[in-house]
């Protein structure tokens, strides 16, 4: 499909920079293809749902994968900055670098130093390989758990570039930017229609009978790149790490058995249970990496809703709203969402998307 179906423009002003406070005040629009919008708010979501329906949510915490630091070659040095973006190895990362013209392999990178002050801790890696588009392979000098603390020394909290282009990040986002259950770290960027939930909310959905379950998916920094192609045809998804638990993928089928509903809490949980389920629609314990990329005509065989935010323009995960609920749909959606003053992006307000 021509990526120009899925642009529309959005003032500026609709980009949050901060959360709504309390998170679970955030307004939330329930789009049911073929019926009229609902204008609700994401402390509603337990009315909207029935007792033994199951909220899948995505576990992964974010680490502070932004750096910064001096590139060194030889006598010559130029500042760098780092996103990771993926795990390989105990002590390899796959990182986005800026700029990527600056960095060739062999480079040596002091991360923790921006060529006027001193060390504010010592975190130097090698660069490996080279890719295309900025991406890189860097080998740390630490390794496992020593790397881990290091990344928490002189790294920074990853906000999304639209976020991160208005404003430094800060104390707030390291609570903000970051789910309540986040508990396996690993991503790079926040499962954020997640951002949402709070202890009261949780309280209400125990209430109500509704039960959750928890998967892992470790965000990367991919998730940020713009489609540069015209077609989606020919977009390439970078890979993300994620598993799900044998215990999880027999609730699952349990809940579908019976006739209840599975309801992905955000675009990462989905993809991730569209990566593991089988042929037969069922689900069994599986972990590995997918670059799933998801477009209309796509047939879902998992979740039958979906909670998520608002997204960008020509983006995957547009595309992949848009193939859940129908790109007309999706398009009105978010029409009446601009018109009516909804917020976009990680700290945005929520949808809850009801599959066609």
């Amino acid at each position: 499909m021509k990526v120009d179906f899925f642009d529309f423009d959005l003032p500026e002003e609709r980009i949050a920079l901060r959360p709504a406070e309390p998170r679970d005040t955030a307004r939330l629009l329930v789009v049911r293809p073929g019926e009229e919008l609902a204008d609700k708010g994401v402390g509603d979501l337990p009315s909207l749902l029935d007792p033994g329906d199951v909220l899948v949510f995505n576990d992964t915490k974010v680490i502070p994968a932004q750096l910064r630091g001096i590139r060194r070659r030889g006598e010559a040095s130029a500042q760098v900055e780092a996103t990771l973006h993926m795990r390989t190895g105990s002590d390899r990362w796959l990182a986005f670098m800026r700029p990527g013209k600056r960095i060739a392999e062999g480079d040596r990178i002091h991360f923790g130093h921006d060529g006027n002050s001193c060390f504010l801790g010592r975190l130097d890696a090698t660069v490996l390989e080279k890719r295309d588009g900025g991406e890189v392979l860097l080998g740390f000098d630490l390794s496992g758990a020593f790397l881990d603390e290091a990344l928490h020394t002189v790294g920074h909290i990853p906000l999304p570039p639209y976020i991160a282009s208005k404003r430094d990040d800060d104390a707030r986002d390291l609570s903000d930017y970051q789910t309540i259950y986040a508990r396996e770290e690993g991503a790079v960027a926040a499962p954020t229609a997640g951002l949402h939930f709070t202890p009261n909310l949780f309280a209400a959905l125990d209430a109500r009978g509704i039960e959750r379950q928890f998967v892992t998916l470790h965000v990367g920094a991919g998730t940020f790149l713009p489609v540069k192609a015209d077609d989606t045809a020919d977009h390439k998804m970078h890979a993300e790490t994620g598993y799900v638990s044998q215990q999880v993928a027999e609730a699952l089928n349990a809940a579908k058995a019976r006739g209840n509903r599975i309801v992905c809490v955000g675009t990462t949980s989905l993809r991730l249970l569209e990566s593991a389920v089988r042929d037969d629609g069922t689900l069994a314990a599986w972990s590995g990496a997918t670059d799933i990329f998801i477009t209309p005509g796509y047939r879902f065989r998992t979740a039958d809703a979906l909670m998520t935010n608002f997204h960008l323009p020509r983006s995957t995960l547009f595309m992949l709203v848009s193939a859940f609920a129908g790109l007309d749909t999706m398009r009105a959606a978010y029409r009446h969402a601009i018109e009516t003053d909804y917020r976009f992006y990680s700290y945005g307000d929520g949808s809850l998307l009801f599959r066609m």
